[in-house]
């Protein structure tokens, strides 16, 4: 008997077809897919939401790849992931939840997030379908390539049918969290045109997506409705949008004659966000400034900023602690230079203050 039909876990549906059956096989097949990204300048923080294809890996795993990539800094952060895609096979009236308590994929099992789920399950325009969900891949495609990046998570799978997309965006701003939460969409561009008729048809399409138009077509995309509810819901809350791949199946690994387009986009605020990494570099900057202040051999007097966000005018404080004990502390709360020379000046200028201070 299927555990599908007992409504407990819902097994994968589409692996060995749209990607690999095995689990070495596939993780081998994300990574590498990851790997191959264009290594983007380090970014503080990781985007609130992505959008991302949903066809087979061969198909539209670099693209999505470029999106997962960002991700990375989210391991260990992000302990919740909410996905939205079309439906495909079963029609549903609204957005639809599976019945099942968990998702299966080869590379282990993904518990659904029952307080984040129950926080939507009165909305009116939410209701459950376990058929929805039984052959459903715009959703299941997405899980391998999370479950990379991210590890451990909990999941809220919705499947998007016929629904305002006022109504989606309702739903997820019910669903919204903190850093916690991870929102991702799920939708292909353009379908069977001519190579030259879908780089026309979609590169208007993505045009639409970063101005938040929330009136793209299902023509457009076969997500329209998920990516428009998205579009409302990152307008509302202040997010910008980044174009990061937009290729179609005849660049990948299809003929040209009658392709699928696909886009990937990051959605996330427009302040900065730092995580440990721009901390490290920014300790490492301090350290040096100070080191080269005592005359240190080896040791840079100026910082090189190399990374575009160390170049940003920025403000910042500078403390230095013997044990629990305070013995420097310089910075200000404006901005008056670049951020990369202001850690350091302060670091310098807190270092002059302490008596006692030694390189590190």
């Amino acid at each position: 008997m299927s555990l599908f039909r007992n409504a407990e876990v819902r097994p994968p549906a589409v692996a060995s077809l749209f990607y690999p059956g095995d689990a070495r096989t596939l993780a081998e097949e994300v990574s590498s897919y990851l790997d191959q990204t264009e290594e983007a300048p380090l970014a503080p923080g990781f985007p609130k939401a992505v959008i991302v294809p949903h066809a087979g890996f061969i198909y539209s795993g670099p693209v999505a790849a470029s999106a997962y990539d960002r991700l990375r800094p989210a391991r260990g952060i992000v302990s919740r992931v909410v996905i939205l895609g079309p439906c495909h096979r079963v029609p549903v009236r609204g957005l639809a939840l599976p019945r099942a308590k968990a998702f299966d994929t080869p590379l282990g099992r993904i518990p659904l997030d029952e307080e984040a789920i129950a926080s939507i399950r009165g909305l009116p325009q939410v209701v459950e379908s376990a058929a929805t969900h039984a052959e459903e891949h715009a959703l299941e495609v997405q899980l391998p390539f999370l479950q990379r990046v991210l590890g451990g998570f909990s999941l809220v799978p919705l499947v998007v049918g016929d629904a305002a997309p006022e109504k989606v965006a309702d739903a997820l701003e019910r669903i919204w969290g903190g850093t916690e939460t991870l929102i991702v969409i799920s939708s292909d561009l353009s379908h069977y045109h001519s190579y030259e008729s879908a780089r026309r048809i979609d590169g208007a399409t993505v045009r639409a997506i970063l101005g938040f138009d929330a009136g793209i077509s299902h023509e457009q995309a076969c997500g329209a409705t998920p990516v428009a509810g998205m579009l409302i819901a990152a307008k509302r809350k202040g997010l910008a949008a980044k174009l990061l791949d937009c290729r179609n199946s005849g660049d990948t690994a299809g003929d040209k004659s009658r392709v699928v387009g696909y886009a990937s986009f990051a959605l996330a605020s427009e302040g900065l966000r730092y995580g440990a990494e721009h901390g490290r570099k920014l300790l490492r900057i301090a350290r040096q400034s100070i080191s080269a202040a005592l005359g240190a051999r080896g040791e840079p007097g100026a910082p090189v900023a190399e990374e575009s966000w160390l170049r940003e005018s920025r403000a910042s404080f500078v403390t230095l602690m013997l044990g629990d004990e305070l013995r420097g502390c310089v910075g200000a709360l404006e901005a008056q230079r670049p951020l990369a020379q202001d850690v350091a000046e302060n670091a310098r200028a807190a270092g002059a203050s302490c008596s006692s201070t030694t390189p590190s």
